[in-house]
């Protein structure tokens, strides 16, 4: 049985991280292969974090602040 789908706030806070990781990797003058790298994760997992279509664990997440240099909090607050 599949699982309903998370609630519309959910969403857009999870469209918010994404816009924040993917501004703070702009910021940063990083591609997404480059930010990838750096965080030992693959590119299509950096791109579905920031277009806000797979919902990133936290690891992912703690690996992808250290890659860009900013505290985790920037970009989930």
């Amino acid at each position: 049985m599949p699982s309903a789908p998370p609630p519309d706030w959910v969403l857009a806070r999870r469209r918010a991280v994404g816009a924040r990781i993917r501004d703070a990797r702009l910021h940063a003058n990083l591609t997404q292969e480059r930010l990838a790298e750096l965080a030992g994760l693959d590119r299509q997992a950096i791109n579905r974090i920031e277009q806000a279509h797979s919902s990133p664990k936290l690891d992912s997440l703690l690996l992808i602040a250290e890659a860009l240099g900013v505290p985790l909090s920037d970009l989930v607050r």
